[in-house]
C-alpha cells in the first residue's frame, strides 16, 4: 500500500505511508549519497524476548518478490553498516526457506536462527527509545458517479505528473512547463478544480475528510451504494511537502500536544466543517490512487515492496536503516479490543512512510475495517526492534 500511515506519527501526525516507491529495480548506490554510516551491533537470538517464529509464509512472499529483481538491486539500508542491502544478499536464505516443511514451527525457528544474524539498531533522536505507531485501510462510502452526497473526486495519477533526477541526482516530482520541471499542483489548487474535466476521476466520495484520511493511509476500500467494494492503492504523490496536520493544530492552539491523534484530528475537522477544507489544505501534499484487482479481499493492498500487506505482520520503516523485505523482531504494547497487549513477534519491512524517519520509528499495519482503525488510531508505543540480517551462503558454511 504505499503508504501512508495513519497515525503515522501521532505528534507529528498523521504522516504517511506513501513514499514514491522503493526503486527496487535500480542498482545499489552503495551508500555513497549518505553523509555517514551508522553502526548496528550483532546480538544473539536469546536476547530477543519471547523469540519464536510462525511467519515463514510471509517471508516466502518477500523472497518471491526479490527473486524477480537483479542481484545488484538495492533494498535499502545504505545508511547503516550491516549486510542485506542488495537482492543478491538474500538469495541463499530464500533458497533455504523453500525447503522448510510447511507448518513446522520448530523447523521455521531453526531456519531463521541458522540463516540470519540479529542486529540491534543504533539509537535515534528520540529520548524515550523506539516509537511504534499503526496504520490501516479505511473503508468509506463512495460512488462511481457524481451526484447527491457524492461530490469529492478520487483522482488517478495524472499523465503529466513526472519524476526525474536533477543535476545533483535528486529525484524531483512535478510537471513539464516550457521544457523544465516545475512544482505540481498543490492540494488547494487540486481542490479548486485544476484537474477537473480531465477524466481522471476514479470515483466520488461523500466526505472530503474521508478523502484526506484515505490519502493519509495510502490505500483503502470504497463501498458503493450497491455494497460492492472497490479497493484503491497508492499511485503517486504530487511532490509537494508533507505538512503534519496535528503539528499545525497544536501551533494554532486547537489541540494540545498530548491530545493529538488520528481521532482528535478527525473530530476537529468534522466539528468545524466551514474551516475543514482550509485546514486540510495546510498540507499541500496530495496522493493519487489506482484501482486494485479485487482479488482476495482478505489480503492487504500492496506495500512499497510490492507484496500484499499482512495484518499484524507488515510494517513501514525507514529504508535508509532497514532494507525492504527484512524480518524485524518487534516488542511493543499494541491495543487489542481496547486493551494493551504485549506484542512479541516477527514482522516484515514491506512498506515505507513519509513520516517514518530514522532507526527508531516504525508503523505497524493493522489491516482494515473498524477494529483495525481503532487499533491503529490508539497505537503509540515505545518498544524494541531487532533486524534479522541474512547470512551469505559462504558465511553460512562457516557458521
Amino acid at each position: 500500500m504505499k503508504r501512508i500511515a495513519p497515525l503515522c506519527a501521532v505528534v507529528a501526525l498523521c504522516g504517511c505511508h506513501f513514499g514514491e516507491g522503493p526503486n527496487l529495480g535500480a542498482p545499489s548506490a552503495g551508500g555513497k549519497h549518505h553523509k555517514s554510516h551508522h553502526h548496528a551491533h550483532t546480538i544473539s537470538f536469546d536476547r530477543l524476548p519471547g523469540w519464536q517464529d510462525d511467519a515463514l509464509p510471509v517471508f516466502l512472499q518477500d523472497c518471491h518478490k526479490v527473486a524477480s529483481l537483479p542481484a545488484d538491486s538495492s533494498l535499502g539500508g545504505e545508511g547503516i553498516s550491516h549486510p542485506g542491502r542488495q537482492v543478491g544478499d538474500w538469495q541463499a536464505a530464500c533458497n533455504a526457506a523453500r525447503t522448510v516443511p510447511t507448518g513446522d514451527r520448530a523447523a521455521a525457528r531453526a531456519f531463521f536462527e541458522q540463516w540470519f544474524v540479529p542486529y540491534s539498531l543504533p539509537a535515534g533522536k528520540r529520548a524515550d527509545g523506539m516509537l511504534f505507531t499503526g496504520y490501516y485501510e479505511p473503508e468509506i462510502r463512495g460512488s462511481l458517479r457524481r451526484g447527491g452526497i457524492y461530490q469529492t473526486p478520487v483522482y488517478r495519477r495524472p499523465p503529466d505528473l513526472v519524476r526525474e533526477r536533477d543535476a545533483q541526482g535528486k529525484v524531483v516530482t512535478g510537471r513539464s512547463e516550457d521544457g523544465r520541471i516545475v512544482p505540481y499542483w498543490t492540494r488547494a489548487q487540486i481542490d479548486q478544480g485544476v484537474l477537473a474535466h480531465r477524466k481522471l476521476e476514479l470515483l466520488w466520495l461523500a466526505d472530503p475528510v474521508d478523502l484526506f484520511f484515505l490519502q493519509l493511509q495510502g490505500a483503502g476500500r470504497v463501498r458503493l451504494p450497491n455494497d460492492k467494494v472497490i479497493r484503491l492503492g497508492f499511485d503517486g504523490l504530487n511532490g509537494q511537502p508533507y505538512v503534519p496536520l496535528g503539528r499545525v493544530m497544536v501551533a494554532q492552539g486547537l489541540l494540545k500536544p498530548d491530545d493529538v491523534n488520528m481521532a482528535s484530528i478527525r473530530n476537529w475537522l468534522e466539528a468545524n466543517p466551514q474551516k475543514a477544507m482550509d485546514m486540510m489544505e495546510q498540507n499541500p501534499n496530495y496522493v493519487f490512487f489506482r484501482e486494485l484487482d479485487p482479488g482476495d479481499t482478505q489480503a492487504g493492498a500492496p506495500g512499497a515492496l510490492g507484496v500484499p500487506l499482512t495484518p499484524g505482520r507488515s510494517m513501514a520503516v525507514d529504508r535508509d536503516f532497514i532494507p525492504l523485505g527484512s524480518p524485524v523482531w518487534v516488542q511493543a504494547q499494541v491495543p487489542v479490543d481496547g486493551h494493551p497487549v504485549t506484542w512479541q513477534r516477527l514482522d516484515f519491512a514491506q512498506d515505507l512512510g513519509t513520516d517514518i524517519k530514522g532507526p527508531d520509528r516504525a508503523d505497524l499495519y493493522m489491516g482494515w475495517g473498524p477494529e483495525a482503525a481503532q487499533a491503529a488510531g490508539n497505537l503509540r508505543s515505545p518498544g524494541q526492534m531487532i533486524v534479522l540480517v541474512p547470512r551469505s551462503g559462504e558465511a553460512e558454511k562457516k557458521h
